[in-house]
């Protein structure tokens, strides 16, 4: 099955830090754009972060512009957020997706994405 498996979540306190990782399974995603979307409980799934297929390019949610920072490694078909100073609100579950693309990077047009895996809970409480 065409998907990525995401883990690296977890419930940590307000401050902390967490690292997400996404794993390619089935296909070569070097290929592809690479988002981190979340479900935040009361909202739709909405796009966190993106990077494209070289790395070059990255943007952020304005919510997490600041804390959060995404990655990519292409040799080891796998993409990383890195999340600091975690709020309360940015508890959910955190979704890898891709999509093929020109240039750049974009986490509008869910519906475009691909690939989705399963998520991994993330729980920002004291």
């Amino acid at each position: 099955q065409l998907q990525f498996v995401e883990s690296g979540g977890g419930w940590v306190q307000p401050g902390e830090s967490l690292r997400l990782s996404c794993v390619a399974s089935g296909f070569t995603s070097e290929d592809y754009m690479i988002g981190w979307f979340r479900e935040v409980p009361g909202r739709e799934r909405e796009g966190v972060s993106c990077i494209s297929t070289t790395g070059g390019t990255t943007n952020y949610q304005g919510e997490v512009k600041g804390r959060f920072t995404i990655s990519r490694d292409n040799a080891k078909n796998t993409a990383y957020l890195q999340m600091t100073n975690l709020k309360p609100e940015d508890t959910g579950v955190y979704y890898c997706a891709a999509r093929s693309i020109m240039a750049g990077c974009t986490f509008s047009y869910l519906h475009t994405m691909m690939f989705w895996g399963k998520g991994t809970q993330v729980t920002v409480s004291s």
